[in-house]
């Protein structure tokens, strides 16, 4: 103790190397303290002045030994060098969303839908009917993050970004009072501990109020607020922002962290993290649907955003056993609070056309505040919505934020409609190239017929490709877009690639200097390789979204083998397209769309162009999985099984890495057939594919 005393006070050109190493040990560890005691539970023990003292000897250190500055210096956790850019990180462990509902029978529902999956498993074995335990945890309105922890230090974090790869924001992390450099306690030597990045709606006021005084732009809300800050590329910025952090969930670790999420949580606040105080764990779905309602009227009290509850399975044995679907968990549901309303004036309804033709209604409307946002327009979904509303131009309506987030229409106020109002007449033409505006038959949407001709889907179909999950091309924003493309500067998604190279054009055009061309220049050069999940979304094909091009990816592996697959399958009868309609999420529907994208002779051609510019198209990482004796394997299952459900023991072969197809081929691994199997089984012995009774393949999956 005496040396410690006699080095906090020694002069610091009077320290040896290794003094200093041991004096920026025990600062770092003490100013962590203090921040502790201070941001999280308001027990602050020394004074502001004494507070400054340490945190001024650190950096004085630090600028004598520059090579002694350590990963947890309290320096770096008030600002960093400015970073060139976020690093990508590719998340060990998927960051799904959740499935929402929006009435209490949706939650009913859905945990009667949890209690059929492990109706194989007591107590609902015995009770079908048996209560099933829950966390509830309010819903914040935020952005998503994830921290690493190794060895106990915080040494990565990254946002959600499209649940696969998100950005790393370390530096910026590490300015947050709410994220733990060290972690309290004994923990997994491996720990990614996820929550949401906030900001309080006092700090977001003050910090719009600071913003107007300096004429700097104003952020939208306190969402926007926290994912503004935190994206910065100069940590200080972030620093200077009243970012908080909330934990809720975890992703990869290395060992066990309890057996409930109630349980876990608890261990997340020994380790020094602030959980939500509103968290409940309920024993039943009535509890936690009470705490639904009394969040509900509480909401404008809590001092910080949120716009539901999220139903948490409690037991992690079950949520196991759950698993996921493709974008969500099986264990877990957000519950949205009812849309906030407003009334105000539709002024007009406006046209947009889409990059599949589909042309969609858009009211324009008196401005007005929404769930403390200003809404000018709304949705009006399509004409047959439009009808049985009633809507016109002129009506007084009532909007509302459907999940606090899209706005749109939910009635008209007839009382206040004006004498002289005309129903709405839907056009039959394109606004913007007069072609011929079709509604197929069984369609709700009606489309262009103009197709590549039109520049409305020329235009959306660019917007598309360099979107951020398609070809994420910064720089090119759609005002660049519909220039580039109305002065025939591009005309196809090759012909970016082209203008990155020869961007001579843009030499002597407003707006376009050496920098701003050089910064094209290093995006587009910076996509010419691509994974095969963004290369078939960024095609825009009807249907395929970013879940169904990830699971097209995964199946078909290269571009080559998935264009020559679904050239193949225009045939309905044969095999690539009973291969494409097996797939699981697919569906006659997708497939057909699918088929028709690759029949037309012009949609091939922009894929040739593409790989005559130089775009390289690579597989998809796979997904980490345990070693195991399907995985890579297709699997179809059938009948009736005994130790679990056909939707658990899905979900188990996809965890073990298997695809699991709702068809029998000749590509098909293993048929796992149960009681009462019907076709599959008999096409798996036609086909000579692999059968096993569910003892084998329990035995196979390693739960015999």
């Amino acid at each position: 103790m005496t040396d410690e005393i006699q080095l906090q006070d020694r002069p610091i050109e009077a320290l040896t190397i290794e003094e200093a190493a041991a004096e920026l040990e025990r600062l770092a560890a003490e100013i962590a303290h203090h921040d502790r005691r201070y941001h999280q539970e308001d027990a602050p023990e020394i004074s502001d002045a004494d507070y400054d003292r340490l945190r001024r000897r650190n950096a004085d250190i630090e600028a004598r030994f520059p090579e002694l500055v350590r990963e947890d210096s309290p320096s770096r956790r008030v600002g960093a060098a400015p970073g060139q850019g976020f690093r990508k990180v590719r998340h060990a462990r998927p960051m799904l969303s959740l499935d929402n509902a929006f009435s209490d029978e949706d939650v009913v529902a859905f945990f009667t839908s949890v209690r059929q999956f492990l109706r194989k498993d007591e107590p609902f074995r015995s009770h079908p009917d048996a209560p099933i335990a829950v966390v509830a945890e309010p819903k914040i309105d935020g952005l998503s993050a994830t921290l690493r922890y190794e060895g106990g230090r915080f040494v990565l974090g990254a946002t959600r970004g499209d649940g696969e790869v998100g950005e790393d924001v370390t530096a910026n992390l590490r300015t947050l009072d709410d994220v733990p450099q060290r972690l309290s306690g004994p923990a997994p030597d491996v720990l990614e501990i996820r929550g949401e990045v906030y900001m309080t709606r006092a700090d977001f006021l003050a910090l719009n109020q600071r913003r107007q005084a300096a004429e700097e732009p104003l952020f939208a809300n306190p969402r926007n607020g926290a994912a503004g800050s935190l994206r910065q590329h100069d940590p200080a910025i972030t620093a200077s922002r009243p970012l908080r952090f909330f934990a809720y969930s975890w992703g990869e670790t290395s060992g066990e962290i309890a057996d409930s999420h109630s349980g876990a949580l608890a261990r997340m606040r020994e380790w020094g993290f602030q959980v939500n105080p509103e968290t409940r764990a309920c024993a039943t779905i009535e509890e936690a649907l009470a705490l639904h309602r009394d969040l509900g009227h509480r909401r404008a009290d809590l001092g910080y955003d949120i716009d539901g509850v999220v139903y948490k399975v409690d037991s992690l044995a079950f949520q196991a056993r759950l698993g996921f679907v493709t974008r969500a968990p099986r264990w877990a549901i957000a519950h949205k609070f009812p849309a906030e309303q407003a009334e105000t004036r539709l002024n007009g309804i406006l046209i947009q056309v889409g990059r599949t033709g589909a042309l969609t209604p858009v009211a324009e409307l008196e401005p007005v505040t929404v769930g403390g946002v200003v809404v000018s327009r709304a949705t009006l979904h399509n004409e047959d919505e439009i009808a049985r509303k009633d809507v016109r131009v002129g009506d007084r309506v009532i909007l509302q934020r459907a999940g606090d987030v899209i706005p749109q229409i939910v009635q008209v106020v007839l009382s206040a409609r004006p004498p002289d109002s005309e129903p709405y007449a839907f056009p039959d033409t394109c606004p913007a190239c007069g072609s011929h505006a079709v509604r197929e038959p069984g369609e709700v949407v009606r489309r262009c017929t103009g197709g590549l001709i039109c520049p409305a889907q020329a235009v959306e179909r660019l917007r598309h490709f360099v979107s951020r999950n398609a070809f994420d091309i910064d720089g090119l924003g759609e005002k660049h877009i519909a220039a580039f493309w109305a002065d025939k500067l591009i005309q196809g998604p090759a012909d970016l690639f082209r203008l990155a190279e020869d961007p001579a054009p843009l030499v002597e055009r407003e707006g376009w200097k050496d920098a701003s061309i050089a910064n094209l220049q290093r995006a587009v050069r910076a996509r010419r390789t691509i994974p095969l999940d963004r290369f078939i979304y960024a095609l825009g094909i009807r249907q395929v979204g970013e879940a169904t091009a990830r699971l097209l990816a995964r199946n078909y592996e290269t571009l080559d083998a998935f264009q020559a697959a679904m050239i193949a399958a225009a045939d309905e009868s044969g095999e690539a397209f009973q291969d494409l309609d097996s797939i699981t999420g697919i569906g006659a529907s997708m497939a057909r769309d699918l088929v028709q994208f690759f029949a037309e002779p012009h949609n091939l051609a922009v894929i040739d162009d593409l790989r005559a510019v130089g775009v390289t198209v690579v597989p998809v990482e796979a997904p980490r999985t345990v070693a195991s004796a399907i995985a890579g394997k297709t699997v179809v299952i059938t009948g009736e099984l005994e130790r679990m459900t056909r939707r658990e023991a899905k979900a188990r072969a996809e965890a073990l890495g298997a695809k699991v197809a709702e068809s029998v081929s000749k590509k098909t691994d293993f048929v796992v057939v149960g009681a009462s199997p019907g076709s599959k089984a008999t096409k798996a012995r036609e086909l000579g594919v692999r059968t096993l009774d569910e003892a084998e393949w329990l035995a196979l999956v390693g739960e015999a």
